[in-house]
């Protein structure tokens, strides 16, 4: 019995978008772009806690067939960007006076208690709104509120979260953790810690969320950056 090929697992509507069948990164996300963040990541997350048959994704985007051939070679997708590393993008953070001050103070304290283990891990998350609907289309105006919900995060984790980008359809975050907790616990509760207070002080975000008021996905990207 032959095993079933990956694609023919992909709701309809992924078989009819761009983004499920080339390179792409997302138009409306610096960090994605600096970061070279292939959109196929979110569109993973979205597939992975949806029905197919009932599928929403409000990131579709059709692909374009040609009507008729062409002289000329028009790309109409940006190519991945190879020379560019997660290293350089977070580069900000790592010289940062707080980090600077951070690695003093652990090496002032191993210098004073030498058999004490201190342990501070960093990640990057990033995940969805709920179905990557496009609720933070105009930010201006929230961008302070949430970046100060996800700061309220902190003390969860043991350590610091910050807001590094809100994009239309999904946020990037940096998170630095004393290691107590798992990650899958960092991520849903950052999620259910920050959902709230931004649906109560943004109202109109309902009328574009699902029936249970969710903003979040249940799913979420990570990695260790330091």
């Amino acid at each position: 019995m032959e095993q079933e090929q990956p694609t023919n697992r992909l709701p309809g509507k992924c078989h009819d978008c761009a983004k499920s069948c080339k390179p792409f990164i997302h138009g409306k996300c610096n960090f994605c772009q600096e970061l070279g963040f292939q959109e196929s990541v979110f569109c993973e997350l979205n597939r992975f806690i949806q029905d197919p048959a009932s599928f929403e994704c409000y990131a579709f985007q059709p692909i374009l067939k040609l009507v008729r051939s062409s002289k000329h070679n028009v790309s109409t997708f940006p190519e991945s960007p190879q020379d560019r590393s997660k290293k350089n993008a977070l580069q900000k953070i790592f010289e940062s006076e707080k980090m600077k001050y951070q690695r003093a103070l652990i090496l002032q304290k191993m210098t004073r208690e030498p058999d004490s283990v201190f342990s501070e891990i960093k990640y990057h998350f990033a995940w969805n709104v709920f179905s990557r609907k496009p609720v933070f289309e105009q930010p201006k105006h929230m961008i302070d509120f949430i970046r100060d919900t996800f700061s309220n995060c902190s003390e969860l984790v043991g350590g610091f979260v910050s807001l590094l980008w809100l994009a239309p359809d999904h946020v990037h975050l940096y998170v630095e953790s004393d290691g107590e907790n798992s990650v899958e616990t960092i991520a849903q509760e950052i999620k259910r810690l920050s959902s709230s207070p931004i649906i109560v002080k943004f109202a109109d975000l309902k009328v574009n969320l699902n029936r249970e008021k969710h903003l979040w996905d249940k799913s979420y990207f990570v990695e260790t950056v330091g």
